[in-house]
C-alpha cells in the first residue's frame, strides 16, 4: 500500500505542493496523512496514525526529509522505525528510497554519524560529571519537593488522570512518580504491620 505524509509548520502555510506530489504518485486520499504543526512538537497525531497503520511491504512517500523529522536524531529514529517494520520510505526532494542499495547506504551513514555524535555527548557528559564531582558538586536533577509529590499523588488517587498526564502537569518523570507511589505504599504497609503487632 502507498501512503503519503505531509506537514507544514504554520497554519498560514499551504500543503498544496505536497498534495500535488501525492496526486502525481496516485496515492488514494484515504492513505494521505497531513498536518499543520511545527516539526519541533513531540505530539504529531497524523504521523502517529500513519505509524500505527503501516505494515510490512508498504511505501511511505514524503516531499522532503524536513517534512518528516523534527531533528536529525528524530528523523533517523523514524527512518529506523519504518525499516524495522519493513516499510519503504521515499523522499522526493532528496531522491532517497530506503529499499535501494544507495538509499540504505545513505541512511546507514546518517545513522552512524548520529550514533557517533551520541557517543561523544555521553563521553563529554561523563567527563563533565567527573570534573564536577572532583570539585565537590553533584550532578543530576534536583529532587522534587514534598509539595509537588503530594499534588502528584492526589491526582493519581483521583483516578481521573493517566500517569503521563500527571507527570506533564507536575513536571516530573514517570520514574519519580512511580517511586513516590511505591514509597507511600511501603510506608503504609510498615504502619499496618506496626499497628497489628
Amino acid at each position: 500500500m502507498d501512503y503519503g505524509y505531509g506537514r507544514v509548520s504554520t497554519l498560514a502555510q499551504v500543503l498544496a505542493r505536497q498534495e500535488d506530489l501525492f496526486e502525481r504518485i496516485g496515492i488514494a486520499e484515504r492513505y494521505i496523512f497531513m498536518e499543520k504543526m511545527t516539526g519541533t512538537k513531540m505530539n504529531r497525531p497524523q504521523l502517529e496514525r500513519l505509524m500505527d497503520e503501516v505494515r510490512e511491504g508498504d511505501f511511505v512517500y514524503i516531499e522532503s526529509l524536513s517534512r518528516l523529522g523534527r531533528s536529525t536524531k528524530d528523523l533517523l529514529a523514524l527512518i529506523d522505525f519504518f525499516q524495522q517494520k519493513g516499510v519503504t520510505l521515499i523522499s522526493d526532494k532528496e531522491n532517497i528510497d530506503t529499499s535501494t542499495p544507495a538509499g540504505k547506504m545513505l541512511t546507514t551513514i546518517m545513522c552512524a554519524l548520529a550514533e557517533f555524535e551520541r557517543d561523544l555527548i555521553v563521553e563529554r557528559t561523563k567527563e563533565g560529571l567527573a570534573a564536577a564531582r572532583a570539585r565537590g558538586r553533584k550532578g543530576g536533577r534536583k529532587p522534587k519537593s514534598e509539595k509537588d509529590l503530594k499534588i502528584a499523588l492526589s491526582l493519581y488517587d483521583s483516578r481521573e488522570f493517566s500517569i503521563s498526564e500527571i507527570c506533564k502537569r507536575c513536571g516530573m518523570s514517570q520514574g519519580t512518580l512511580y517511586k513516590a507511589i511505591n514509597q507511600r505504599k511501603e510506608k503504609e504497609e510498615r504502619k499496618e504491620n506496626k499497628d497489628s503487632e
